[in-house]
């Protein structure tokens, strides 16, 4: 998986109780988002989440810089707290159809249930997803 500064939306990004990323994506006036390509919004956990019961992530566009007014374009299901540790990532398909919904800014959204004591996200656009679980066989030298 390959990020970029400029599709960073929460940069550990402290979360205890629900709000919008710390940061935007200005999709501009006259965009195509990743025509015939499948976008993916990856939340990577920094820190352990502690206290609350869950959290849904939520990929959200608006019209204004603040997120407010805003329309759900992608969403995981509810993730309880035991289940948020520290490495884990949780990745929300975009839905194709961005630029349909007419909205110039593109974010994050985390519902959260109760309120939490810890817990920090980085959240990034990406193309592909990086899921950690590639195992290849050891005790081969590369030449």
């Amino acid at each position: 998986m390959i990020t970029d500064k400029l599709l960073r939306v929460s940069e550990d990004q402290a979360v205890t109780t629900t709000a919008y990323s710390s940061e935007t994506i200005d999709l501009g006036t006259a965009r195509d988002v990743g025509e015939g390509t499948a976008l993916y919004m990856n939340f990577a956990l920094t820190e352990a989440f502690a206290n609350g019961t869950s959290i849904t992530f939520e990929v959200v566009t608006s019209a204004n810089a603040n997120l407010s007014s805003h329309d759900v374009i992608g969403s995981s299901a509810t993730i309880l707290t035991a289940a948020l540790t520290l490495g884990k990532n949780i990745v929300v398909r975009i839905n194709p159809d961005i630029a349909g919904k007419g909205k110039r800014y593109l974010g994050a959204r985390y519902v959260v249930a109760g309120t939490m004591n810890a817990g920090k996200v980085t959240a990034d656009v990406v193309e592909t997803i990086g899921d950690g679980q590639k195992y290849y066989a050891s005790g081969f030298t590369v030449a």
